[in-house]
């Protein structure tokens, strides 16, 4: 299936090839540029192209691919970096060089690495469509191998070594399974049913975990402006949180944000395992100066690795900076497909994209009866730190958790600057209960008790600011005192130092101690005694 190319506006190429479908994947130019069909008319298609079209010319051949845009699921993936296509940037590096070239391709998984499989079925067992079949050591994690497409009757399957050309097993039909396959990445991959979500996700961050909880299988984001700390936290969840698998997403960032990344993860350990923790770790990157047409794509790719985790029955935890940098291309893929803008030029489905993208999220019970989960982590760079910006109200109307990172915070150098009066989560009645079983029976009583002092004390800052703290009454320059200490020793947590991860047992430590400094401070002010001396002698 050959055409011409007939015009050229950007990342944006009109070619003659009828036949095609939406989202198929064809080639580009002599240099064989990768592109996605985007738009079918009558006697054209529209394609959008995923690398640079500088010296692009007209005529020259367009070829479809006839599949769409897929990743290469299977062993090997762990431990790697890809950029937004899945092309393998350390394969890339060691035969082009520090630049990615033109039409240049490679393989995202080593097809003659050996592996040794582990079978768990024999000869003449029947085989479902989601069944593993047996399962390789991927690191510390056992990789299963599950039936894709096809079902039936084994008629042969090996056990030890092979490599991935090789079949691991053949069906009386005549069909072959082997340990990977290909996966659209628009396509959402299938499970039996979606669970409840009632047990956390520890991320180590304080103000998080004992605020504003968040659900394993939920979906979270916080938006925040320049220089208020999205990507520290977002890095900072991805080495602390407890997740077994974590899929990075560097989507439009600066490079050498993701430079200062990856070399810190590469000598830093899991703190739940203490393995490395790039053992665990997937990173797809897609920073400013590549492709913009590519960013688009980035996320997707990595939602569909992080579902292939999840049908394993992992918990896969998929965290993305920023989600901004995808709407902008959205937006930029839109107009340059001419059609209708929405507000400040987004796409008019905008919102129904991202609602698309957040309900691959969840708890589910996958095909082969286990239980597996997915958690999305997303951070979105308002302009100007206006939270009215089309992105986030976007993303408000769909996600579970929101906190919201506070410019004034951050100048104070308060970090993480997580706001605690407009944050919230959908989530806390959900697993409420969870802390109050596993951790202590007074978590809950203590999370209210919290914010009670810190509403308190936001209203006494006013009267404050009036009549100074000395015009203040004992009691009430006690409670302000106290509330920052929370603030300082409790919901700041320094990125670079041991108190970047906090577990619930130490979380819960930590606030019971100063709020019970508190209650004995305050009973002994009832008696009469003066603030000072009841200072000195609580503490």
């Amino acid at each position: 299936m050959t055409g011409r190319i007939t015009g050229i506006s950007g990342p944006t190429v009109s070619v003659d090839l009828k036949g095609l479908r939406l989202y198929d994947r064809v080639t580009v130019g002599h240099t064989r540029l990768m592109g996605e069909v985007v738009r079918l008319e009558q006697d054209r298609a529209v394609v959008q192209v995923y690398e640079d079209t500088r010296g692009l010319g007209m005529g020259e051949p367009v070829v479809g691919v006839e599949m769409p845009l897929t990743v290469r699921l299977g062993p090997g993936l762990l431990n790697q970096m890809f950029d937004g296509l899945q092309r393998h940037l350390e394969w890339l590096y060691q035969e082009g060089g520090p630049f990615i070239h033109a039409g240049k391709e490679s393989p995202p998984l080593e097809s003659v690495k050996p592996w040794r499989f582990f079978p768990l079925k024999k000869q003449g067992d029947e085989i479902r469509i989601g069944e593993p079949l047996g399962y390789v050591e991927e690191g510390a994690f056992k990789h299963y191998i599950h039936a894709v497409d096809t079902e039936g009757t084994i008629a042969r399957i090996v056990a030890g070594e092979f490599s991935l050309e090789d079949p691991l097993a053949s069906l009386e039909n005549g069909r072959q399974i082997f340990a990977f396959h290909q996966w659209p990445v628009r396509r959402p991959r299938p499970y039996r049913r979606k669970l409840y979500q009632a047990e956390p996700l520890i991320t180590g961050q304080r103000c998080i975990d004992f605020l504003f909880p968040l659900a394993r299988g939920g979906t979270a984001i916080f938006p925040g402006g320049f220089g208020t700390g999205k990507t520290i936290l977002e890095q900072t969840i991805a080495k602390f949180a407890d997740a077994e698998i974590v899929i990075y997403v560097g989507c439009g960032e600066r490079g050498n944000e993701m430079a200062e990344m990856l070399e810190e993860f590469s000598t830093l350990s899991d703190p739940w395992t203490d393995r490395p923790l790039m053992t665990r770790t997937i990173v797809v990157v897609n920073t400013s100066n590549m492709p913009v047409a590519a960013r688009e794509a980035s996320i997707y790719t990595a939602v569909t690795m992080a579902e292939y985790y999840r049908d394993m029955g992992y918990n896969v935890l998929l965290l993305a900076d920023s989600l901004s940098r995808w709407a902008e291309a959205l937006r930029e893929i839109s107009s340059a497909l001419e059609e209708m803008p929405g507000e400040e030029g987004y796409p008019t489905y905008l919102a129904s994209r991202m609602a698309e993208f957040f309900a691959r999220a969840g708890v589910v019970e996958t095909l082969d009866g286990k239980t597996g989960s997915l958690t999305m982590i997303l951070s979105i760079s308002p302009p100007g730190g206006d939270f009215t910006e089309p992105v986030t109200q976007a993303c408000l109307r769909t996600t579970g958790a929101f906190f919201m990172l506070d410019t004034t915070l951050a100048h104070r150098r308060h970090f993480p600057a997580i706001n605690w009066f407009q944050s919230f989560s959908l989530y806390e009645e959900e697993v409420s209960s969870h802390f109050n079983e596993r951790i202590n029976p007074k978590w809950g009583a203590l999370k209210q008790e919290c914010r009670e002092l810190l509403q308190r004390e936001e209203g006494l800052r006013e009267v404050a600011e009036i009549v100074g703290t000395e015009g203040l009454q004992d009691a009430d320059r006690l409670l302000m005192k106290v509330a920052e200490d929370v603030r300082q020793s409790f919901l700041a947590q320094n990125a670079y130092t041991e108190d970047a991860f906090s577990p619930p047992e130490q979380t819960f430590e930590k606030i019971s101690t100063l709020l019970e400094f508190y209650r004995c401070a305050r009973q002994r002010l009832e008696k009469g005694e003066f603030l000072d001396e009841v200072l000195k002698e609580c503490e």
